[in-house]
């Protein structure tokens, strides 16, 4: 007679050391993510009730532009979402400040490497419409992600 042999589950074998658990799979992708991220600084704005394409054109403004010059700019716009933005950038040269203190003089050369403008939770409302309807009223929010960076210096 045969004897039956039992098929072990993948819990079991690694359980026994004879299978390894599954690794992260792009480990080196994000170790540079990780060290990209330590050379940078970042402020977010959350649920900001304006709507997010409103914000996106003060965003756009001031994408990839030297900071002093984006605050600048940000603050003779009149539109209600530059008032924000501005606050937005000036934390995130406090945080840059913060995480780099030993390198004050290079804040000259920061720049906005990316600025993120993300739609966040909507508030549904209705109105009353015309012939016993009702419409719709979306009132939007968005999120907005500011990141700093030194600009490199070509000699």
């Amino acid at each position: 007679m045969e004897a039956v042999v039992k098929k072990l589950t993948r819990k079991e074998k690694i359980a026994q050391g004879v299978e390894k658990l599954p690794g992260r799979k792009n480990k080196r992708k994000a170790a540079a993510r990780k060290e990209m991220r330590d050379n940078m600084a970042i402020a977010v704005l959350r649920n900001y009730p304006t709507s997010p394409r409103k914000m996106r054109l003060m965003a756009d403004a001031v994408r990839n532009a030297p900071v002093q010059h984006a605050l600048s700019v940000l603050k003779l716009e009149q539109r209600a979402a530059a008032e924000p933005m501005r606050k937005l950038v000036l934390s995130a040269m406090a945080n840059w400040r913060e995480k780099f203190p030993e390198q004050t003089h290079l804040e000259d050369q920061l720049y906005i490497k990316e600025i993120k403008v993300d739609g966040a939770t909507m508030l549904k409302r209705f109105r009353p419409a015309p012939q016993g309807r009702a419409n719709r009223i979306r009132k939007r929010a968005n999120h907005v992600t500011v990141v700093l960076d030194v600009k490199q210096v070509e000699a």
